[in-house]
C-alpha cells in the first residue's frame, strides 16, 4: 500500500470515529432536554477525538502547546453561545447563527494575534464567563418540543465534523499547536444543534440548550488547561486522559447538584 493511500485510508478512518461521537451525542441532546443536553453538548465529543488524533501525530509538546491555544478559545465559544440566546429570542435562524458564528470567528482571528500563557488563558476564562453566565440564567428554562428528525440531520452533522478532523490533522503539520488547537476547538456540536433545531423547534427552546451549557463550557476550559498541563509533565495520553476525566467529573458533578435541587423543591412543595 502506498503512503499516500495510508494516509487518505487513515484520514477517513479517523472522520468516521469522531463523527460516530458527535452524532451520536447530538441525537442525545435532542432527545434529554436542554439540561442533560447541555451537559453531553460541553464533553469533549468533538475537540477530543481532533486531540486524539494530534497526538498519534505529534509529540507531547505540541499538544500542550496546542492546549494553550485552545484555552482562550473557550472564552471565544461562550459569547458566541451568548450572541445566539440573546438574538434567537426574535431573529430568525440567518441572523442569530450568522451573528454568532461572526463573533467566534472574530474573536478567534483576534487570540490567534497572540502568545498565550496558562494565566492569560485562564484569565480570559474568568472573565469571559463571569460576564456570560448571569446574562444567560434568564433563558434557561424552555420546554423541548419534540423533535422529528429528517433525513439529512445525521448526513450534515457527520459531515461537519468529519470535515473539521480532516482539516486539523491535514493540516497540523504546517500550521502548527496554536493554529491546531484553536481549530480543534471549533463548536461543531453547538453548531449543529444550532444550525439544525432552530427552525424545527424554534428560538427559545434551542436557546435553553445553549444556556444551560455554561457552566459545563466552564468545566471543558478546566479540562482544556488540566491537558496542558497533563501533556507537559507526564505525556500526551496521561494528559489526554487527565482532560478527560476533569470534564467528565465537572459534568458529573453538575449533574448531582442540579438532581439534589430538583429533589429538594419536590419535598418543599
Amino acid at each position: 500500500m502506498s503512503l499516500d493511500l495510508h494516509f487518505i485510508l487513515f484520514l477517513l478512518l479517523r472522520m468516521a470515529i469522531a463523527a460516530a461521537f458527535v452524532v451520536t451525542a447530538s441525537v442525545i441532546t435532542e432527545r434529554s432536554g436542554p439540561v442533560i443536553g447541555a451537559l453531553i453538548a460541553t464533553l469533549p465529543v468533538s475537540a477530543g477525538p481532533s486531540y486524539v488524533f494530534l497526538a498519534i501525530d505529534h509529540d507531547a509538546a505540541f499538544i500542550a502547546q496546542g492546549a494553550l491555544a485552545s484555552l482562550p478559545v473557550n472564552a471565544a465559544t461562550i459569547f458566541m453561545c451568548l450572541t445566539y440566546v440573546v438574538l434567537s429570542q426574535r431573529h430568525g435562524m440567518a441572523v442569530s447563527c450568522g451573528s454568532a458564528f461572526a463573533v467566534w470567528i472574530a474573536m478567534a482571528s483576534i487570540i490567534r494575534q497572540f502568545e498565550w500563557s496558562l494565566t492569560a488563558g485562564l484569565a480570559a476564562n474568568l472573565i469571559a464567563f463571569g460576564i456570560c453566565i448571569p446574562l444567560l440564567a434568564g433563558y434557561r428554562h424552555a420546554k423541548m418540543p419534540l423533535v422529528t428528525r429528517r433525513w439529512y440531520d445525521v448526513p450534515m452533522r457527520a459531515a461537519l465534523v468529519a470535515t473539521l478532523v480532516a482539516i486539523v490533522v491535514s493540516t497540523s503539520g504546517w500550521v502548527g499547536p496554536r493554529i491546531s488547537g484553536i481549530i480543534a476547538l471549533y463548536p461543531v456540536v453547538f453548531s449543529s444543534i444550532m444550525v439544525i433545531l432552530h427552525p424545527r423547534i424554534g428560538g427559545p427552546p434551542t436557546a435553553a440548550v445553549l444556556a444551560n451549557s455554561a457552566w459545563g463550557l466552564l468545566g471543558f476550559g478546566m479540562a482544556v488547561a488540566v491537558l496542558h498541563l497533563g501533556a507537559a509533565n507526564f505525556g500526551s495520553a496521561i494528559g489526554l486522559s487527565m482532560g478527560l476525566a476533569t470534564c467528565v467529573g465537572w459534568n458529573l458533578t453538575l449533574w448531582w447538584m442540579g438532581r439534589r435541587k430538583r429533589l429538594e423543591l419536590r419535598r418543599a412543595n
